[in-house]
């Protein structure tokens, strides 16, 4: 999808045309800038058909879908030059590359105009991947410095004896296992849609839960991971112990897939394309999981369930405001994060809730509690997304900022 000029920006991006010929299939033109199916035996790209007279629709509604073999029945590359491999900072062991595509033969798969729409069922599958990449990353080095941790001395005794060095763990911990309920949710909605058992509810909270777990889980994978190569010391920071490269992997997990400014407005167009029904949906969701807990004669449940009710206020109570002073654009990724960390509040709650949960279970439902669930009604009380803080924002950035010494 990527191109010279594209990036998120798919409608006004994407350059490469498709020119139909006498047996219905397509021949590509153009240049993909960033392609990770470089090795593999096909692929979906985005084209604009072109008509007799090389003219096209720009926009998204002139871009369709293709379906590409990258290889013809003689084994060659079917019309594609691998123009250069990219030098990442990471992900190296996926061979990335800029592709000229010269009379690439395609097959049409969406209808003409509705390549954006079609292609978005592979982004829905390549995002959830990505959110269960960071998960695992996430996972790999709180477990790499747990076991360091017992083996380890520094100033005469194990660091695992050292509080300050149990309480960081601690919260990468709390973290982690957080963000794996919200992946082990969010595949379980994409399989029960897939085999057609989904209601509506269902499917309505997929498409906003897809970008907002991909957005919450990419940023926390990059800050664990950087965190985990710390608790090493020096160590961290040597390629020999094969630590750097978990952080070098993490990085990319926020900008492919979408970026997590691009996700938060998707999370945004979700809501506005359902008319509030993927958010409705999410509110009626929570409290199904709150409702049995009701009753809950424990101390640290029932102040759970108090934390989650009142996340759940402030982001309706946020939107109610949005709709009448249009802040939400500016607030999307606030926004995203709130749905993010209040619906894993829920997910660790109900599971700290069940017959066989351990004692510590419930604490670390409750230590994610006490965190601010409702990041955007904080930063709206502050004045963060008015006029004024907005323009505040331009001022501090471009303050001492002289273009022509550039």
């Amino acid at each position: 999808m990527t191109e010279k000029r594209g990036g998120s920006d798919v409608a006004d991006g994407t350059e490469t045309v498709a020119v139909k010929q006498t047996d219905g299939s397509f021949k590509l033109y153009g240049f993909k800038w960033f392609s990770s199916a470089t090795d593999s035996d096909i692929a979906l790209t985005l084209a604009r058909i072109v008509d007799k007279d090389g003219n096209y629709t720009q926009g998204t509604k002139g871009i369709s879908l293709f379906y590409v073999e990258t290889r013809n029945k003689y084994d060659q590359l079917n019309g594609i030059q691998i123009q250069k491999l990219k030098n990442k900072l990471g992900t190296r062991q996926l061979p990335t590359a800029e592709l000229l595509l010269d009379g690439t033969v395609a097959q049409l798969v969406s209808d003409e105009g509705r390549g954006v729409a079609a292609i978005s069922s592979m982004l829905t599958v390549t995002r959830i991947h990505n959110a269960i990449s960071s998960a695992g990353a996430m996972r790999r080095v709180v477990h790499l410095a747990r076991d360091y941790s017992q083996k380890r001395h520094a100033f005469g005794k194990l660091i695992a004896s050292h509080p300050l060095h149990m309480q960081t763990l601690s919260r990468m911990e709390v973290e982690t296992r957080g963000n794996l309920l919200l992946v082990l949710r969010l595949c379980h909605l994409l399989g029960i849609e897939e085999c057609g058992d989904a209601t509506e509810q269902d499917k309505l909270l997929l498409r906003l839960l897809t970008p907002v777990a991909k957005l919450y889980t990419a940023k926390q994978a990059i800050s664990i991971a950087s965190e985990g190569l710390e608790s090493f010391g020096g160590q961290g920071y040597i390629e020999d112990t094969g630590l750097p490269v978990i952080l070098r992997d993490a990085q990319v997990l926020s900008i492919w897939e979408g970026t997590t400014n691009i996700l938060s407005l998707d999370v945004l167009r979700s809501i506005a394309k359902t008319s509030g029904g993927s958010l409705t949906s999410f509110f009626s969701d929570i409290q199904s999981r709150l409702i049995p807990l009701v009753t809950s004669s424990d101390l640290d449940i029932r102040w759970c369930y108090e934390q989650i009710n009142k996340a759940c206020r402030e982001i309706s109570s946020f939107v109610d405001l949005s709709n009448k002073q249009s802040l939400m654009p500016v607030a999307a990724r606030d926004f995203a994060n709130s749905l993010a960390r209040t619906y894993i509040a829920s997910l660790l709650l109900e599971h700290a809730s069940w017959d066989k949960a351990k004692e510590l279970d419930i604490a670390v439902a409750r230590r994610w509690c006490e965190q601010c669930l409702c990041p955007v009604a904080a930063n709206s009380v502050s004045g963060a997304y008015t006029p004024e803080g907005l323009h505040k924002d331009t001022q501090i950035v471009m303050d001492g900022y002289n273009q022509s010494k550039v």
